[in-house]
């Protein structure tokens, strides 16, 4: 018999007992824990490979039954036994629900008043095989990206329609006027971001996960730049590059459907915005992603990422769980210590950071009311499940953020040029005057 040593982030094990393999046996060991805690005797059992077994990755008083088998692909075969109920029919996406809207400040609240049971199981499981031995692991390629994206971004544009704003601007709105409308504040907010990396005419920007083209189009129409746009929704590339041609903007706009990393070896660009892309990288892929922007900007060059983070206390909930499988695959959220980091290893200099995140909270409040008043024509359009879905997804959003549990945050970045400082702005002065037209 073993027990925890004190002060171990694993507790919960103290009393434990630990079952081991016969020494020379097959080459992958399994160690069986079993707790002896009074409610519901929760059970780990860890396949691994060697012969000498290691610390459990959970406490099993906190991850219910459930079967990990730690291989070079483990976060795809994970395998649980107990109350995890994320198929759509268990979820309560097509059943009725009393309170589809959390109450304010019950984040991930007691599963049934939103219409969603999950158990907890699933929900630590993935995050603890994503999070190994307090690393990210990466379970991303170029056709899941593609794949992530398509679920959520090719659901319908007209679907979309129904609750943004005329632009189509799928990003936190910037509220100058707290008891504004949502079409102004998405202006402002382009106006916001477009000011913040001085766009002057005939500059150029590229717009990494542009959506349906709003602020390249407003870049190039209000500050005169040359704007290419890439995402990898083809329903959205289609959308804008549509649009451009009915402005006749098509001469100094383009948006075309196209992966970051397919982009030419030593093209070169003034200004680059990420607005609502940081969410879809991956954690492990921040150096990568970083490095990548950091060699295609010109010296001097500014750089906008504009994106979630969650707090320094975040952990994983059922909420957490349905995102990532019904909303968000490939979802990953990063502490903002953790965010600078990264860009400054990617040797950026850090000009600016701001929080936006009480502005992203009114932004999901009017999108989901806009959603409810045309929830008949978006049952039409996708049916009662993704219009549940998504209606319990903006919900559960907003109350994250009225919460503090995840924020936004707007951080201006610069490359060294010959001259430090270059085109950066002393002042916010110029950030929050008059917006352009």
């Amino acid at each position: 018999m073993r027990t925890a040593a004190r002060g171990s982030p694993h507790r919960a094990l103290q009393g434990a007992r630990v079952r081991r393999a016969a020494p020379g046996a097959a080459a992958a060991r399994r160690t069986t824990l079993l707790s002896g805690r009074r409610r519901g005797r929760a059970r780990a059992r860890l396949e691994r490979r060697g012969d000498r077994p290691r610390r459990p990755e959970w406490p099993p008083g906190r991850r219910g039954r459930a079967r990990a088998f730690r291989a070079r692909r483990s976060a795809r075969r994970v395998r649980t036994r107990g109350r995890a109920s994320l198929r759509p029919r268990r979820a309560g996406l097509v059943w009725p629900a009393r309170r589809p809207t959390p109450r304010h400040g019950r984040q991930g609240g007691r599963a049934p008043r939103a219409g969603l049971r999950c158990g907890a199981p699933a929900r630590r499981i993935r995050h603890d095989l994503r999070h190994e031995g307090g690393r990210p692991v990466s379970t991303q390629t170029r056709a899941r990206d593609a794949r992530a994206i398509a679920h959520h971004y090719d659901v319908s544009n007209d679907f979309y329609s129904l609750f943004l704003d005329p632009l189509m601007v799928y990003t936190c709105a910037y509220y100058r006027d707290p008891a504004g409308g949502l079409e102004q504040a998405q202006a402002d907010k382009l106006d916001l971001v477009c000011r913040k990396l001085r766009l002057a005419p005939d500059e150029t920007l590229l717009d990494i996960g542009c959506g349906w083209g709003g602020l390249a189009i407003w870049a190039v129409q209000h500050y005169g730049v040359r704007a290419f746009g890439v995402t990898l929704s083809r329903a959205q590339a289609d959308y804008a590059a549509a649009r451009i041609a009915s402005l006749g903007l098509a001469g100094r706009c383009r948006v075309e459907y196209c992966d970051l990393r397919d982009i030419p070896a030593g093209t070169r660009y003034d200004k680059i915005a990420a607005v609502g892309v940081i969410e879809h990288v991956g954690i492990p892929n921040y150096p990568a992603f970083f490095h990548r922007i950091h060699a295609m900007l010109h010296p001097g060059g500014l750089y906008l990422n504009h994106g979630i983070t969650h707090n320094f206390y975040w952990r994983p909930t059922s909420q957490t769980e349905f995102l990532l499988r019904y909303v968000f695959p490939n979802g990953d959220l990063a502490g903002l210590t953790e965010t600078l980091t990264e860009m400054e290893r990617a040797r950026f200099e850090i000009l600016d950071v701001e929080c936006l995140r009480l502005h992203y909270a009114r932004t999901c409040r009017q999108w989901v009311e806009r959603l409810r008043a045309h929830a008949d024509e978006a049952r039409r359009l996708v049916g009662e499940r993704v219009y549940r879905t998504w209606l319990l997804y903006l919900t559960s959003s907003a109350v994250a953020f009225e919460a503090s549990s995840i924020g936004l945050y707007q951080v201006l970045l610069q490359k060294h040029g010959d001259r430090a400082g270059g085109d950066a702005p002393r002042t916010r002065e110029g950030l929050y005057g008059q917006p352009a037209g």
